[in-house]
């Protein structure tokens, strides 16, 4: 069997952040793969051990097309306060360089099940750009979709899951009982390094096992979670040992949040109401976050701990700040 039918060399952006951190770290240890981080001359990241630096220079096309010369895969992973050409400059660069897939800056909802959730997020137009991009310059690629990462939103404020677990503060939106789709930054490094161990293309016609390949031009989706904001507030209560009568709750509408959420970004340029928008559009009666076709079962992915990982949150919690 070729090992050109593999994405054993990955090229990633975003090394040291997050989710990027996770990514290179699950795909380090698995042992299959050698992983490049593509980095800035300036750059302050620490990057997990086993992972090869490239520095390159985005204003710079043959710096950008040298970095990513040899890699099978180029996987972004970066700030939406990016410059956004920056995804676009990576994708000419990796056909350049003759990278066989691309995996875009996406990470959240499953695309092609409900793309005007996206749109409602705020994000939507962005992420189907890209990937019109990537069709008309012929570069196939695949959407990595977790939803959003759990421990950063349920610690990150009440802007994201409606929390302020320091603060003992928990705004809950209509019932509280619209579920949704989370996952952990592990499980999307988990189903992110299990898709790179597939073959990219069937090897022959009679081949029905998954590929890499089946995904070009779709979401890759995974989950750590299917819960509520109820789930997470009796997950809470649970690891940090309080009752109701220790929480501020308040009641919201959905479409009122939502619509403050709108006025305070796009009238008053308060960039909170981008986040408080986007992740109260998941909370809406329609369900539309949670993605029922999830890898999670082909992919021998585990069911984590939820308390475990609501510890984690409250720990993350205490370290968050908005800008920081």
């Amino acid at each position: 069997m070729s090992s050109s039918n593999y994405a054993y060399k990955v090229a990633l952006v975003g090394a040291g952040g997050n989710q990027g951190k996770h990514i290179a770290e699950e795909l380090v240890k698995g042992g299959k793969h050698t992983v490049t981080a593509i980095t800035r001359a300036d750059s302050k990241a620490k990057l997990p051990a086993g992972v090869v630096p490239k520095v390159v220079d985005y204003n710079d096309t043959s710096s950008l097309v040298e970095g990513l010369r040899g890699q099978d895969v180029l996987i972004i992973t970066m700030s939406v306060a990016a410059p956004p050409d920056t995804q676009t400059k990576l994708i000419d660069a990796a056909k350049e360089a003759g990278v066989k897939f691309v995996i875009p800056n996406e990470w959240g909802y499953d695309i092609e099940r409900n793309p005007q959730l996206l749109y409602d997020m705020l994000v939507g137009e962005r992420a189907i750009k890209i990937r019109e991009y990537c069709q008309s310059k012929e570069v196939s690629f695949v959407g990595v979709a977790g939803g959003f990462w759990y421990e950063f939103s349920l610690g990150g404020g009440d802007i994201r899951y409606g929390f302020e677990i320091e603060k003992r503060e928990f705004t809950r939106i209509d019932g509280g009982d619209i579920k949704i789709s989370t996952s952990t930054w592990e499980q999307v490094a988990r189903g992110t390094a299990s898709l790179l161990g597939l073959k990219i293309y069937p090897e022959t016609e009679e081949d029905k096992e998954q590929t890499i390949s089946s995904f070009f031009g779709k979401s890759f989706c995974v989950e750590s979670f299917n819960v509520s904001q109820n789930d997470m507030f009796e997950e809470l209560k649970k690891v940090t040992g309080t009752t109701d009568a220790d929480w501020k709750i308040t009641t919201e509408n959905h479409k009122e949040r939502y619509d403050r959420a709108i006025k305070m970004f796009q009238v008053d340029g308060d960039w909170r109401g981008f986040g408080m928008a986007m992740y109260t559009r998941a909370f809406f009666p329609d369900q539309a976050a949670v993605m029922p076709n999830t890898q999670n079962k082909l992919h021998n992915l585990p069911q984590e701990d939820f308390e475990e990982c609501t510890k984690g949150a409250v720990e993350y919690g205490k370290t968050f700040t908005m800008y920081g």
